[in-house]
């Protein structure tokens, strides 16, 4: 593996026999920490979106997991 600094980024050359997946799921993660980074979201806001969205998909998928709904 080889980093180089240029002037327009940072270049990483990896071999041709490296898991592609695993790669790809590294750029999703420095993805998300780059995105995240200018959030100015608070837990108790991430919390709160993920409490409504969570009750959204059960009010849609409950039919589907309880008999007789």
């Amino acid at each position: 593996m080889t980093i180089e600094r240029t002037a327009d980024g940072i270049i990483v050359k990896l071999p041709t026999n490296t898991n592609i997946e695993e790669i790809q799921r590294f750029l999703n993660y420095l993805r998300y920490k780059e995105i995240v980074a200018k959030s100015k979201a608070t837990q108790e806001d991430v919390d709160e979106m993920a409490r409504a969205v969570n009750k959204s998909w059960w009010e849609k998928n409950k039919h589907r997991l309880l008999p007789g709904e």
